[in-house]
């Protein structure tokens, strides 16, 4: 017998039918009595009362799933159907969501973004918080998915939120929140009352933070550049992620943990060291587009510990500005998460350009102030110039006579080293001496390229055409993107460009560049300068751009003062051809140099013979 198949058009019309037959006896049902709708008897009242809701029936059936999947931490689960609570003072706006005791929205009331937004570090769901911990009967729970009770209380300003998950009144879970009258700081609780023969205290009690910051600059390139997670481990020793990849480590003995914003930071705060934890920093933003909303991603995992087989840890949170002075006046070292630069260059920004700046930015406005502050350095810096110039002028008055000496021995390289550093001590010349004023301006070069793009100070101020000192000086919105430069035109990264263009050409012009074997034309790799910085900066802070150009542009005048009103090239002259009458007898390095010279040059006989 042949097997029948399904037909669906059969069964589509076996369904039309039903239907339609449904229809007709509806429509012909029996009329009710009058009376039937007029009064109802009082037994079908009492039914009508009595029937179950439809919903209640669900939540019903919710609530024996939920007893039957979490056994008596059920009622943590139920949602209790309450809104949304916020606490606040004069400097920020929280919200806590009842679910998970989860923070909703951090407002800072005093910022706003470069749209002229509300300050938000958290809000629309970049924010996440859970607890995880074992049970004796073998679950694992996760206080995300608690539903807490909340209740809001205020005593002389300060403004506190219990939330609490409750197995009866003497058996709970709570998160604490609150905050004082003007502070940036926020105190968080973990507490547990009564459950601890409930829980399995073999294993610790996970705690996760994770944070997905958001762009609140003009260049999300730039702003990455200074969003980083760090940390503070041991006594005074800071660490950090990587800047520009994702990364993760483990930390110990740790006192805090900044997700920074570039010039706003999140940073917990433990009541006592955490002696191990987890890291991770994920990059977010993989191009220039305005359409992006996110830098980097951060998460911290935290082993907590019971006490007394319950949980209480306490933290402290700060929201706030990445300012060096608001952050150091909470006395806690949360300043260091600030990069100002390692070593000797860290040292002279905060003892030497962050009280300068302070002083004059508090005297003038910001723009006025970075110059001045740029004049001062040049000024203080300027014995330094005037000594590399010296030392160019004698190099190139030397220049014909080493010259010489490279064609008379030119077969012999250790000879024609051995003659012209014979030349230079007699000269009384040093062919270093133009490098070193170059190293000795290095740890200012690179404190003060470490200062301006983290001076809070300079955030959203204007100067001239740039409206915001901290971020790059648009004057002109391109239709496309170029590589490595940006869909914008800077000012400032140009004029600094060019100075250091005409820098470039005097400080060159003095002294003989040789083109080795080989090797690239050192000139055409100076004149390339300009051109890098143009790329580089013109996403960087015009405040930064600002002081390179008036650097540059201070220097080129000061060599122009030495030039033409202090240093006589005829004097110079002089003077070396009155040191080779009296040469000094060479010390130190240069002794040390001569004398391998000429162990090289005795050898080198010895093979001949």
């Amino acid at each position: 017998m042949e097997e029948k198949k399904f037909d669906p058009l059969q069964f589509i019309g076996f369904v039309l039918i039903a239907l339609i037959v449904t229809y007709m006896l509806y429509m012909n049902k029996p009329a009710e009595v009058a009376e039937d709708k007029a009064a109802p008897s009082d037994i079908e009242a009492i039914d009508a009362s009595n029937s179950p809701n439809p919903i209640q029936i669900n939540d019903s059936l919710q609530k024996v799933n939920l007893q039957n999947t979490f056994g008596i931490f059920s009622n943590w689960m139920v949602d209790k159907g309450t809104e949304t609570q916020v606490i606040e003072n004069k400097k920020l706006l929280l919200e806590i969501s009842p679910k998970g005791g989860l923070l909703t929205k951090v407002r800072l009331k005093e910022f706003f973004n470069y749209l002229q937004e509300p300050m938000d570090l958290v809000k629309e769901g970049n924010n996440s918080f859970n607890l995880k911990f074992a049970t004796k009967d073998g679950r694992r729970l996760n206080t995300k998915d608690f539903y807490f009770a909340p209740s809001l209380s205020s005593r002389n300003g300060k403004e506190e939120l219990s939330l609490k998950a409750e197995i009866s009144k003497n058996q709970y879970i709570e998160f604490i929140y609150s905050v004082d009258v003007a502070t940036y700081l926020v105190n968080f609780s973990i507490r547990s009352a009564g459950i601890s023969s409930l829980l399995d205290l073999s294993e610790a009690p996970q705690m996760e933070w994770e944070t997905s910051t958001f762009r609140n600059s003009k260049s999300i390139d730039y702003e990455n550049r200074y969003t980083e997670l760090t940390y503070g481990y041991e006594e005074d020793k800071v660490d950090y992620l990587s800047l520009t990849g994702d990364d993760e480590e483990q930390a110990e003995e740790v006192r805090w943990i900044s997700f920074r914003q570039h010039f706003f930071s999140a940073i917990l705060i433990p009541k006592q060291k955490i002696s191990k934890l987890d890291l991770a920093s994920v990059n977010l933003a993989d191009d220039e587009s305005l359409e992006e909303v996110y830098t980097k991603k951060f998460t911290a995992s935290i082993p907590l510990t019971f006490e007394g087989g319950e949980l209480d840890s306490r933290f402290e949170y700060y929201f706030g500005p990445t300012d060096y002075a608001t952050l150091k006046t909470y006395d806690r070292d949360l300043e260091s998460s600030i990069p100002l630069g390692w070593g000797i260059f860290g040292w002279i920004n905060r003892f030497i350009f962050m009280p300068l700046f302070g002083f004059l930015s508090g005297i003038f406005p910001y723009g006025i102030s970075i110059i001045i502050m740029t004049l001062i350095v040049r000024l203080a810096m300027s014995p330094v110039t005037y000594k590399s110039y010296v030392s160019q002028i004698k190099m190139k008055l030397l220049r014909p006579e080493v010259e010489e000496l490279n064609k008379k021995y030119k077969d012999n390289a250790v000879k024609k080293q051995q003659e012209t550093m014979s030349l230079y001590n007699r000269a009384g010349a040093n062919p270093m001496s133009g490098c070193i004023p170059a190293l000795i301006q290095l740890p200012v070069f690179y404190s003060l390229f470490s200062f301006f793009p983290v001076a809070f100070v300079l955030r959203q101020k204007s100067f001239l055409w740039a409206d915001d000192l901290s971020s790059y000086d648009s004057v002109m919105e391109l239709p496309f993107n170029i590589p490595f430069y940006g869909d914008h035109i800077s000012l400032f990264p140009i004029l600094a460009s060019v100075a250091i263009f005409f820098y470039t050409r005097m400080t060159t012009g003095q002294q003989p560049m040789p083109q080795q074997p080989g090797m690239p034309n050192m000139k055409i790799i100076i004149y390339l300068m300009p051109l890098m910085m143009l790329f580089f900066f013109n996403n960087y802070a015009s405040g930064l751009s600002l002081y390179y150009f008036v650097s540059n542009l201070l220097t080129i005048f000061l060599m122009l003062v030495i030039k033409n009103y202090i240093v006589d090239d005829a004097k110079i002259h002089a003077k070396i051809e009155e040191n080779k009458k009296k040469p000094k007898k060479a010390g130190g390095f240069s002794a040390r140099l001569q004398k391998a010279m000429d162990q090289a040059e005795k050898q080198k006989n010895l093979k001949k013979k």
